[in-house]
């Protein structure tokens, strides 16, 4: 699998959030706490939806190398 930059911005979402959640939860700032949370929410779907991505593109390489060997053998 392919290590990309969405990969890493992901990363950095992840740890940026966790920062805003725990300073908004020693401040006592409610909104600042549920910002944290959010932004680590939206890099775990990105990253799912990445992983689910990079699954459907070996699924497809597969397939294909599967369809040209297939067609090799019908032409010989």
């Amino acid at each position: 699998m392919k290590t990309s930059n969405s990969d890493f911005k992901n990363s950095k979402d992840k740890i940026e959030g966790k920062i805003k959640e725990v300073a908004g939860e020693i401040t006592g700032n409610e909104q600042l706490e549920l910002k944290g949370k959010l932004q680590m929410a939206k890099a775990d779907i990105k990253e799912k939806m990445n992983l689910k991505d990079n699954v459907n593109d070996a699924k497809e390489h597969m397939a294909k190398k599967v369809n040209d060997t297939l067609d090799k053998k019908g032409k010989k």
